[in-house]
């Protein structure tokens, strides 16, 4: 996984299992902040984040297509905000990953997924409230 530095623009690369950590750059030392916006993945990454990261996943399946989608798309963003560290978000666009819609069983968009230690803990379609989503993150903890 890359991150860049928001001192020096350099990327650093980052195994799947610290994606959710604070970090150094290599190029200049300043601190990497922690991943606090969802992170579109294919489904490479996804397995990868999934199964190595220690904290809770959000995972939130959607399309370009889907009002609902980008209607709760700043709730998600926030969310990633919220709990940076704490959790992270994922965002799988289900036209372009139909394997991982079809893992999960996802009939209706957006759907939202909770995984720990690569475990699903919950899962929902339809629109989420952004305390809800916060509280499945919480108590995946």
């Amino acid at each position: 996984m890359l991150r860049t530095c928001t001192s020096c623009g350099k990327n650093n690369r980052l195994p799947a299992a610290r994606v959710a950590d604070t970090g150094r750059c290599g190029a200049c030392k300043a601190e990497l902040p922690a991943l606090a916006e969802p992170l579109d993945v294919d489904s490479a990454e996804f397995k990868e984040i999934v199964s190595t990261v220690k904290v809770p996943v959000l995972v939130d399946f959607w399309a370009g297509w889907c009002g609902p989608c980008r209607m709760v798309a700043p709730t998600v963003s926030r969310v990633a905000r919220d709990l940076a560290v704490k959790a992270i978000v994922l965002k799988v666009n289900s036209e372009r990953h139909p394997d991982l819609a079809q893992l999960f069983r996802v009939r209706g968009i957006p759907n939202f997924a909770v995984l720990k230690d690569g475990d699903l803990v919950l899962q929902q379609s339809g629109v989420v409230s952004h305390q809800q989503l916060k509280r499945w993150l919480t108590e995946a903890t």
